[in-house]
């Protein structure tokens, strides 16, 4: 199966890329997605995944077809075949 990813902002600039394909063998979580995009653009990886933890980071919105994430199942939302999924970074002022 392919996931096509997007990337939108300073993801696009880090990246290099505005899309990249993912492939997998079955449906994944959102958090292994986030992995395998990472392993891909490990440019990516300082801005994807908190080193803390290991786990993706809260500074981005990721749209599934259209849909934020948080309203599905969060990084735990499925991600199929085809699927169209775009992350976004959060910019925070003040």
């Amino acid at each position: 199966m392919v996931i096509d990813v997007r990337f939108m902002g300073s993801f696009r600039g880090v990246s290099g890329k505005a899309t990249v394909k993912i492939e997998s063998r079955k449906a994944v979580s959102i958090k292994i997605l986030v992995g395998k995009v990472v392993a891909k653009l490990p440019k990516l990886k300082d801005y994807l995944i908190d080193p803390r933890t290991g786990q993706p980071k809260q500074n981005m919105l990721v749209l599934v077809n259209g849909r934020e994430a948080s309203v599905l199942n969060g990084f735990e939302t499925i991600v199929n075949d085809e699927d169209n999924v775009v992350f976004v970074p959060v910019v925070h002022g003040g």
